[in-house]
């Protein structure tokens, strides 16, 4: 039986290859701090199935190219999609999420204040 890998596509530009990364954490033997590895697969796809972000288990072959030596045997689970960043964006800023009251105790506040405003 042959060796067998799990991970995630990271490229699937090239005809009948893609490129898979699979993440493993280690442990120092010295230091003993953790730390992650990634290492990176070029897998046989025949049919052009998997995808960027597919979840994927590559098997060792015989060598088919120069760095190609496993093939895709399935794909475990497809991408549910993928965020593209707009150029020149460098990070994402999440907000939190305003509840109807919250909003209308703001309003509140602001009419307040303009009615303070408006006896001076």
């Amino acid at each position: 039986m042959a060796h067998t890998l799990i991970g995630v596509v990271t490229s699937d530009k090239r005809d009948k290859t893609i490129t898979v990364s699979i993440v493993s954490r280690e442990t120092h033997p010295l230091y003993r701090k953790q730390f992650t590895k990634t290492r990176k697969y070029t897998a046989h796809d025949e049919k052009n199935e998997a995808k960027i972000g597919d979840r994927v288990e590559i098997a060792e072959c015989r060598p088919l190219s120069k760095t190609k030596a496993y093939t895709l045997v399935k794909v475990l689970e497809k991408a549910h999609g993928r965020v593209e960043l707009k150029e020149g964006v460098t990070e994402v800023v999440h907000e939190e999420k305003v509840g109807a009251d919250e909003i209308a105790l703001a309003k509140a506040a602001e009419a307040t204040k303009a009615d303070e405003g408006e006896e001076k």
